[in-house]
């Protein structure tokens, strides 16, 4: 028997790779192997899949946050690192498409992702820039909600202004020049992690 879960996996799977107007109900029903009407008795209408769908997807991230902040063995800079690299494990398999679609047709769903983001930067990120701050890691001149907004909120349009830089380069180099360029320019000079020069390996 198909699960709510079930739908819900399968939904953002295709929604991230086709679209979320691309793919239709017809081709979820078809590829669970199941009516429409089964859709609808877990969801009123396609919207609500999309966001609940979605919300399904970042709650899984959120836990990974979670971990990664209550992990002991790394400093504040290293956590905001690591929350990215994961964070972009998922926004490679996003194409597009997935996000210019949920703020076309999709309010409640493209609501779900910026509240997502906001929460991110704005605590996440902004709670740990604190922290490394207090702990004399960053310059005394840096300002730490400017820093949130210049170079950590929505950096889902800069991956996907034109082309999907996920496409273009890996991983490792788009953390590289978004997320750890930018940190090295806000910590003091004595800092360094195993991060920091990877690319001078």
């Amino acid at each position: 028997m198909t699960t709510k879960s079930d739908l819900l996996e399968c939904s953002i799977l295709n929604f991230t790779q086709f679209g979320s107007k691309g793919f239709t109900l017809d081709e979820l029903a078809s590829s669970l192997g199941i009516s429409k009407k089964t859709i609808y008795k877990y969801f009123d209408t396609k919207e609500d899949l999309v966001s609940q769908s979605l919300s399904f997807l970042l709650d899984k991230y959120r836990v990974e946050i979670t971990a990664i902040v209550n992990d002991a063995t790394t400093d504040a800079i290293e956590k905001i690192i690591l929350i990215y690299k994961k964070g972009f494990a998922y926004l490679k398999h996003f194409k597009p498409s997935f996000l210019f679609g949920i703020k076309k047709y999709y309010p409640k769903a493209d609501k779900v992702f910026s509240d997502f983001s906001d929460e991110l930067v704005h605590g996440t990120i902004f709670s740990l820039l604190t922290e490394a701050k207090t702990l004399g890691l960053l310059k005394e001149v840096i300002q730490i909600d400017l820093v949130c907004h210049l170079y950590f909120l929505r950096l889902d349009n800069i991956a996907f202004k034109n082309d999907n830089l996920f496409d273009l380069y890996s991983n490792d180099v788009i953390l590289q020049h978004l997320i750890i360029v930018n940190l090295r320019g806000i910590v003091v000079d004595s800092y360094n992690n195993r991060f920091f020069y990877l690319d001078k390996e």
